[in-house]
C-alpha cells in the first residue's frame, strides 16, 4: 500500500487505538480540519507532540518548533457540537495505528503527513498470568462508573489482551514517552506483560492467589 496524505493534530497526548479522545476546538485550522472530516466522513490522524505547543502563539520567548512522534493513531468523529459559538466540542475514537514518511504544514498553519497504516492487535485472550490486570481493568471501570465517568467505549474487551492493555495505559498516571512506546509496540501481549509489571510494582493489581 502506498502512504496516504491525512491532516494531523498534534497533542499533548497519546490516543490508543479503541480509545476515547474529547477535544475542544477554536483555531481555524483545526475548526476546518473537524469540518472537512465531517462533510467527507474520513479520519485525522493524532501524534503525540515532542517539542512545540498544541496551539500557535505569536510570543517569541515561548515560540518552539513544532516536532511530533512518527507513530500515531487515526480518530474517527463520533460527535461534534457547535453549542458555543467558535468552539467546536468533539468526541473521537481511536482506529488505526499508522506511521508518518513525511510531514509538511501548510500556509494556514495545518499539518499533513504522508502516512503508511499499520497492522491492527492480533486479537488474543490475556495469558493465565495477566488475567488478574484484566479483572482489575473490571474493577477500575466499575470504580469509575460510581464517580459517572465512562472512560472507554462499549463493549469492553476484557478478553483481549490489547484492549485490556490500550485502556490500562490510557488511565495509568505513566509518563506521555512511556505511553507512545506501549502504543507503538506491534505486540499485544508484550504491551500487557509491561503494563502488568507496572500494576503489580506499584501494588495496582493483586497477585494470583
Amino acid at each position: 500500500m502506498k502512504p496516504t496524505e491525512i491532516p494531523l493534530f498534534p497533542l499533548g497526548t497519546v490516543l490508543f487505538p479503541g480509545g476515547l479522545l474529547p477535544l475542544k476546538v477554536f483555531e481555524a485550522r483545526y475548526v476546518d480540519l473537524v469540518s472537512g472530516c465531517l462533510r467527507e466522513r474520513r479520519p485525522f490522524g493524532v501524534v503525540a507532540l515532542l517539542g512545540g505547543r498544541e496551539v500557535r502563539t505569536s510570543e517569541p520567548a515561548v515560540r518552539e518548533a513544532v516536532r511530533f512522534e512518527p507513530i500515531g493513531t487515526l480518530a474517527e468523529l463520533i460527535d461534534v457540537d457547535s453549542a458555543q459559538q467558535g468552539i467546536l466540542t468533539v468526541r473521537c475514537r481511536g482506529t488505526h495505528r499508522f506511521e508518518l514518511s513525511a510531514s509538511r504544514q501548510q500556509a494556514d498553519g495545518l499539518w499533513l503527513g504522508d502516512a503508511q497504516v499499520l497492522a491492527d492487535d492480533a486479537t488474543l485472550a490475556p495469558e493465565p498470568a495477566l488475567l488478574e490486570s484484566a479483572r482489575s481493568l473490571a474493577t477500575a471501570i466499575e470504580a469509575l462508573r460510581q464517580q459517572d465517568v465512562e472512560p472507554f467505549f462499549e463493549p469492553h474487551r476484557l478478553d483481549d489482551a490489547g484492549w485490556v492493555a490500550n485502556r490500562w495505559c490510557e488511565i495509568l498516571p505513566i509518563p506521555q514517552a512511556a505511553k507512545q512506546k506501549l502504543m507503538a509496540l506491534p505486540d499485544p501481549m508484550l504491551r500487557l506483560r509491561l503494563v502488568d509489571d507496572y500494576l503489580r510494582s506499584n501494588g495496582l493489581a493483586l497477585q494470583p492467589g
